[in-house]
């Protein structure tokens, strides 16, 4: 247990010492913001098109980004060679592909938190025809990205330490506090109850899309155990986009009970069980929280069978 603890956590500090990492959390999170900032005339349906976009948005960020971190957590330590100097010691075959696995699902994690916390303060930014930018919130916010940057810097020149991981532990923290300190004001810097206005229902539907990211790291990992990042990033397009269609595709099928729609039905992920952007822009009663809880059992029940299948590839991986 503790050589998967530490696999684990070499590989979540290996990736967020990753400079594409630090872009990736730093453009996402300015492009949500940016989501809230013109004006649409959508004709009342600003806040519903904001919402949808910003979803869209970490749900795109979060795939590309657990391809990546697949391929640089794996896949590059299998070509480099160094996967078989820690395979050396100790440590399974099976050990090391979670360890790695754990090591993602921990990177995206903080991730999708960077975005989340963009998402909800573009729940209070977004505006109608009738109203106007929030220029507070967002310069604030950007003013927790500049900070960010600065104190990643002040301890890679003062401290000697690495410059990317640092900002982007920084990100998380300052943007936090830019998001409490945010929410004590109105756009015209009056004092307003704390978080007025922000749509806490996006909460849950960033889990929903945490899972779903989760799921795709799963299938990016079982792929880097025997391919590059680009076949990687390709066959894990086609499953994301089969399984976008799948309820048009095979769930049509398989109601009929054809056996290959059932096949096809199960084995394939259904994107759309994460994906409730429409009851969240609705903005009709609350979040259903035990629908969070079933998506997590769906979520580990096939993570638990994409993994198995990453260890049986790895088992009889060439290393050398």
């Amino acid at each position: 247990m503790r050589q998967v603890v530490t696999i684990a956590a070499n590989a979540f500090l290996e990736l967020i010492r990753q400079p594409v990492f630090l872009l990736l959390a730093t453009g996402s999170s300015l492009f949500i913001i940016f989501l809230a900032t013109p004006y649409y005339f959508a004709f009342g349906d600003e806040p519903k098109l904001v919402k949808n976009s910003v979803l869209a948005v970490m749900l795109l960020t979060g795939l590309f980004g657990s391809v990546l971190s697949a391929s640089a957590s794996l896949g590059r330590e299998l070509h480099r060679g160094t996967a078989l100097a820690v395979l050396s010691k100790p440590v399974g075959r099976a050990q090391f592909v979670l360890a790695k696995f754990a090591g993602v699902a921990l990177s995206l994690v903080v991730l999708v938190y960077v975005n989340l916390i963009a998402a909800l303060l573009t729940s209070r930014m977004a505006f109608d025809a009738y109203g106007s930018t929030d220029l507070f919130a967002l310069g604030l916010f950007s003013l927790g990205l500049l900070l960010a940057y600065i104190l990643g810097g002040f301890s890679n020149f003062f401290l000697r330490r690495p410059f990317a991981s640092d900002a982007v532990l920084s990100l998380v923290v300052m943007l936090t506090l830019a998001f409490v300190a945010i929410n004590f004001f109105d756009k015209n810097l009056a004092a307003q109850p704390f978080a007025k206005g922000v749509d806490w229902n996006m909460i849950p539907a960033g889990i929903l899309v945490l899972f779903a990211i989760w799921i795709f790291a799963g299938l990016a990992l079982a792929c880097s155990t025997r391919l590059e990042m680009i076949p990687t990033l390709a066959i894990c397009s086609g499953l994301f986009l089969l399984g976008i269609m799948s309820d048009y595709l095979f769930g049509r099928a398989a109601e009929s009970g054809h056996w290959w729609g059932t096949v096809l039905y199960t084995v394939l992920p259904n994107w759309q069980l994460f994906w409730l952007a429409d009851a969240v822009a609705s903005g009709k009663g609350a979040f259903h929280w035990d629908y969070v809880g079933k998506a997590l059992v769906y979520a580990a029940l096939y993570l638990g069978a994409v993994l198995s299948v990453a260890v049986v590839l790895f088992e009889d991986r060439e290393l050398s």
